[in-house]
């Protein structure tokens, strides 16, 4: 049974690791204060003219100095918040190892029965908190026999946090995944259903075959979400009890589900269909992404001759000269020769003229000129711009940047121009994931954001132990004047490295300074292996990844490094026995193989240990081989290359969830088919054993040198994502070592403008080498109080996301759930939608033309009845026709005379009665409702004559809607035709005015950050306009409606388009 940690053992319990060594400030001649390892160094090659120096014995000074800090560190985590939280989840996994011993005496369907008695506790009034302990003992039983994984002490305390909607902070490689399966169980007992959200499809295929497992043994239903499912597929995927899909999946399916015709149309579970997110890699999706909303857009008629035409005038303007450019926030600004230029060049007199407008062209390309760089935001692929993540470091082929951007960069490049893009529907992940009640989420890095995390979302941060403590060594950032220099020792360490034999991990910022640090290596003759978003090196990310804890690999990187697949040392044994499959199957399999192989710029096998495959092993693939060949050639099937991966892939997939004697009673039972899936299996199990082996012992070898080493190129733009790359290495408690490596040339430093010239005077008066590097504490602080301002200043853009969308947020709320109501809700309620909307219109139309505070006669009555006549069509010509203002005057005028009136039968003296139609209970009660709004709203403002405005709306609403009603009587249609017409035609309108509204409300921000010149707040423009811009929209879908609907059912026949299109 777990207990509390006692005092002296609080390192154990904290989350953080040990602080760094502290050294003095220092120049290194390249660096060698790297981990010493177990086995002495090889000599360095005297043709690089290298000069390597073992770090002297730390001093005792410094020793003390260390042991002191730790001491402090220590008594600081007793005194933090996150101990005491820490220290009271102990008592859940006290009671979780309590019950460990009687799930384990349980038989298999004794377990899975586990599931419905849950359910019916709860259905008797007990709540989740009741079986929480005895529900995640469960979990872990079935974890232990399905995947032969068993939930640590610390992986509970995890599953607790996310259950209780807060953000669990694990390290890299603490088995997050498996902790999702605590929490996803225990709120998918309810039937609501459980949504499990990662960063991308492959990770979210994984999780849900190989997660799914113990959720299905468990009898729950399992769903996964993916990215080319048809809307069926996916329906039926989200009504399970947990669904796994990735964050652009759900937001998307969402807004598609908001822009669909009918009912039958929707896939999420409406009209609840958010209850509780476990959001992998949490900070990724809604921090990362916060700057990026969702959209969804539609094509635009704009001109796309007109973008060439602009690429080639930005070539002719100089930066400086005839513009400027702010690196920080990505704009341009012309000067007054750049637009007489640029008025020259295209024939204009003003780029602003609304008749002939140039300038959002010419400022785009400008911006595809200076801030949109090939191999770096984007690459170009069979004709095609495709945008790189600069966080992930993917391709992502889906997305296109809005506002013409996308097309200036199609110009910029040469490439054929595509249709520029209107919004048809947005929204940013921060308002996506606000819809669920109970939100939680897990990553590696999110301390550090933990005051963003409280105030966008009101979520907390639990950092949770790690199960051996993290002995890994971050050694210190080392400063270079100049680029040059920063690449050549990162070159230098790379080899020094590698002539130990450690692994190592180099991250880089660029698919640009990826190839160039690949290059460097490659004139130095290291072997190595590139992963970016170019699809050679993209295709094969798990293969690479699997290869870069091996002793001798070397791995050059962009951000897609930084997360999913672990690094293991020694290397991924199921990965590496997936590999040596396939090279023995494949060209049996299909005849693409030699093509493929052609292509691969492969690490070298010379330097890599060869994995010895046992006899036994080399008969099953030997077999597998020649039972592939003869039902290739004799049955005449001849797979691709995907196919032939696809078949892999999925007996792999069998030999995980079937028994080996399972396995083997299948090949003999299918002997005379030739039962190639399951031979695949047991061959792959087999060598799977050769390489557990084998990874093993030189995983163990690994550890001896050092572990995974990992260079970072250059700070990112938050200390976060640089966390990242570091907890790559010392997983699980391994060794390993980190070091960071800054230019002042880089980006960072000149998108900020920061001031980096102490830097550059500091170096110069160490050496006067400017190729050199510093480093220390001084060095350390300066670097990272820049980076905390560069974090500062991008909370600063998602806050005014996040305030800004809020104001879109609460509208977007509003006409969401008013379509899904038409949608999903009955007849009659679609019914009531349409006669308020008439009684909205009539009212809007007598508020404008009346005045309470005069008399009638000044009233601007024909104005009044030329309205009315404009939005009834035809079905009042014959009531209502002849009734002139004269005749409307006069009733008007005696109002006051009339001492009471019969509210449910009430009409204007001497004018035309209201057809009989409000019969029976329901029209009555509604006709009273509109009475009493009419009475108590306040569009008409207090006068002598307000009673008389008020009768008059409700004579001319109740006149509009019963002639409506008359007019649809007597048009023949059943009630089920009539009750589609109107529900498409509230539809349709409403999704019109919307998307018109959307484009309105995008030009609105950015018009009103102009207005702060005139010392007014941008964010309380756009709430007053915004708002404006709101009440107009949904008026004139009203008015659009209602003059849809009664001119349809004027003349049925001669409007069936409104409907049919």
């Amino acid at each position: 049974m777990a207990t509390v940690p006692a005092l002296v053992q609080l390192h154990t319990v904290s989350s953080n690791p040990p602080p760094p060594q502290q050294h003095p400030l220092h120049f290194l001649k390249p660096t060698s204060s790297f981990p010493c390892s177990a086995s002495p160094s090889p000599s360095l090659p005297s043709s690089h003219g290298l000069r390597r120096r073992r770090l002297t014995r730390v001093s005792a000074v410094a020793a003390v100095k260390e042991n002191n800090g730790r001491v402090a560190r220590t008594w600081r985590d007793f005194a933090s918040l996150n101990y005491w939280v820490v220290r009271d989840y102990y008592r859940l996994v006290e009671s979780v190892n309590y019950l460990e011993p009687q799930m384990q005496r349980l038989t298999d369907d004794q377990l899975a029965a586990k599931t419905l008695e849950f359910r019916r506790r709860l259905g008797q009034g007990e709540t989740l908190a009741d079986i929480q302990s005895e529900a995640f003992a469960v979990v872990r039983e079935a974890a232990k026999r399905k995947l032969g994984m068993r939930h640590f002490d610390v992986q509970i305390i995890g599953g607790a946090v996310l259950h209780d909607g807060s953000i669990a902070e694990m390290k890299t490689g603490e088995g997050k995944t498996l902790v999702s399966t605590l929490a996803a169980y225990l709120n998918a007992l309810t039937g609501e259903g459980v949504h499990v959200v990662t960063v991308n499809d492959y990770l979210a295929q994984r999780d849900a075959e190989w997660m799914g497992r113990v959720h299905r043994f468990l009898g729950l239903s399992v769903g996964l979400i993916q990215k080319g499912m048809k809307s069926a597929e996916r329906r039926r995927n989200y009504q399970f009890d947990i669904t796994y899909t990735n964050n652009s999946e759900l937001g998307f399916d969402y807004l598609r589900d908001n822009l669909a015709g009918n009912s039958e149309h929707l896939v999420m579970r409406w009209p609840k269909p958010f209850h509780f997110a476990i959001v992998d890699e949490v900070d990724s999706v809604l921090i990362d992404e916060g700057r990026n909303p969702l959209l969804i857009s539609g094509e635009a008629s704009e001109d796309a001759a007109r973008y060439p035409v602009a690429a080639k005038v930005a070539d002719l303007l100089v930066q400086g000269v005839h513009y400027k450019v702010e690196l920080k926030d990505n704009s341009v600004e012309l000067t007054e020769e750049g637009i007489e230029l640029a008025e020259l060049a295209l024939e204009t007199n003003d780029l602003w003229d609304e008749r002939d407008p140039w300038a959002r062209f010419v400022m785009n390309a400008l911006k595809a000129k200076e801030f949109y760089r090939r191999d770096v935001q984007y690459i170009v692929r069979n004709g095609k711009a495709l945008i790189i993540n600069e966080l992930t470091g993917r391709v992502e082929e889906k997305r296109r940047w809005s506002e013409g951007i996308h097309q200036a960069v199609e110009a910029k490049e040469g490439l054929k121009i595509q249709a520029d893009s209107v919004v048809v529907a947005q929204i940013t992940y921060q308002s996506l994931f606000k819809l669920y009640p109970k939100l939680s989420g897990m990553t590696g890095t999110a301390k550090t954001e933990e005051k963003e995390f409280l105030k966008m979302f009101h979520t907390p941060v639990v950092e949770v132990p790690t199960n051996l403590p993290n002995i890994r060594k971050d050694l210190p950032i080392q400063a270079f004047a100049t680029a040059r220099g920063k690449w050549q020792y990162a070159r230098e360490e790379v080899e020094y490295m590698f002539r130990q034999g450690r692994p190592v991990l180099v991250g880089t910022t660029s698919v640009k300074n990826s190839e160039h640090l690949s290059d460097l290596l490659k004139e130095w003759k290291i072997p190595h292996n590139v992963l970016n978003a170019r699809p050679k090196y993209a295709a094969r990310e798990a293969e690479i990844v699997a290869q870069a804890g091996r002793k001798y690999a070397v791995t050059i990187s962009t951000n897609m490094a930084g997360r999913g697949t672990d690094i293991i040392l020694g290397g991924n044994p199921k990965m590496l026995a997936k590999e040596i499959v396939e090279d023995s199957l494949l060209s049996f399999l299909t005849q693409e193989v030699s093509e493929l192989e052609a292509d691969r710029d492969i690490l070298p096998e010379k330097v890599l240990s060869k994995i010895k495959v046992g006899p036994s092993s080399l008969a099953l693939l030997a077999k597998t081989a020649l039972m592939a060949k003869y039902v290739r050639k004799s049955e005449g099937k001849y797979w691709t290359l995907k196919e032939a991966r696809s078949i892999i892939s999925e007996s792999v997939e069998i030999s995980q969830s079937t028994d080996i004697k399972e396995l083997h009673r299948l090949v003999n039972e299918q002997a005379e088919m030739y039962p190639l899936g399951p031979t695949i299996a047991i061959a792959y199990l087999e060598v799977l054993k050769d390489c557990e082996v084998h990874c093993l012992n030189e995983g163990a070898e690994v550890k001896r040198l050092g572990g995974l080493h990992v260079i970072g190129t250059s700070l990112h733009e938050s200390r976060r994502i640089d966390n990242q790359l570091r907890g790559r290495a010392g997983r699980q408690g391994d060794p390993g070592s980190t070091r960071f490596m800054v230019s002042l040339q880089d980006e960072m430093f000149q998108k900020f403008n920061f001031d980096t010239e102490w830097a550059v005077r500091l170096i110069s008066k160490i050496t006067n080498d400017e190729d050199i590097p510093i480093e220390g504490d001084a060095i350390v602080k300066q670097l990272l109080a820049l980076q905390i301002n560069a974090e500062k200043y991008f909370f600063g853009i998602r806050k005014s996301l996040v305030e800004f969308d809020e104001v879109l947020e609460v509208q977007r709320k509003h006409v969401y759930d008013l379509r899904q109501l038409m949608l999903m809700g009955d007849s009659e309620s679609c019914s009531q939608h349409i006669y308020q909307y008439m009684q909205a219109v009539v009212d809007e139309i007598v508020i404008s033309n009346v005045n309470p505070a005069k008399h009638p006669s000044t009233w601007s009555l024909n104005k009044l009845l030329e309205e009315l006549f404009s939005i009834s069509g035809k079905l009042l010509d014959g009531l209502f026709s002849g009734i002139t203002e004269e005749a409307l005057l006069e009733p008007l005028t005696h109002l006051d005379d009339i001492n009471s009136v019969d509210i449910s039968n009430f009409n204007l003296p001497n004018l035309p009665k209201p057809p009989n139609t409000f019969r029976g209970i329901h029209m009555k009660s509604a006709s009273l409702k509109r009475w009493l709004v009419i009475c108590s709203d306040d569009m008409a403002k207090n006068g002598r004559y307000r009673s008389a405005i008020c009768l008059l709306r409700k004579y001319l609403g109740d006149l509009l809607i019963a002639s409506y009603l008359d007019a649809v009587q007597e048009s023949g249609y059943d009630y089920a035709y009539v009750k589609e017409i109107e529900r498409a035609v509230l539809v349709k309108t409403l999704d019109c005015f919307w998307r018109d509204h959307l484009v309105n409300m995008n030009r609105l921000s950015s018009a009103v950050n102009v207005r702060s010149f005139g010392h007014r707040n941008p964010l309380e423009e756009y709430k007053i306009d915004g708002c404006r811009f709101f009440i107009s929209m949904l008026s004139a879908t009203r008015r659009l409606t209602v003059e849809s609907l009664t001119r349809y059912w004027s003349s049925p026949l001669e409007t069936q388009e409104i409907y049919m299109s």
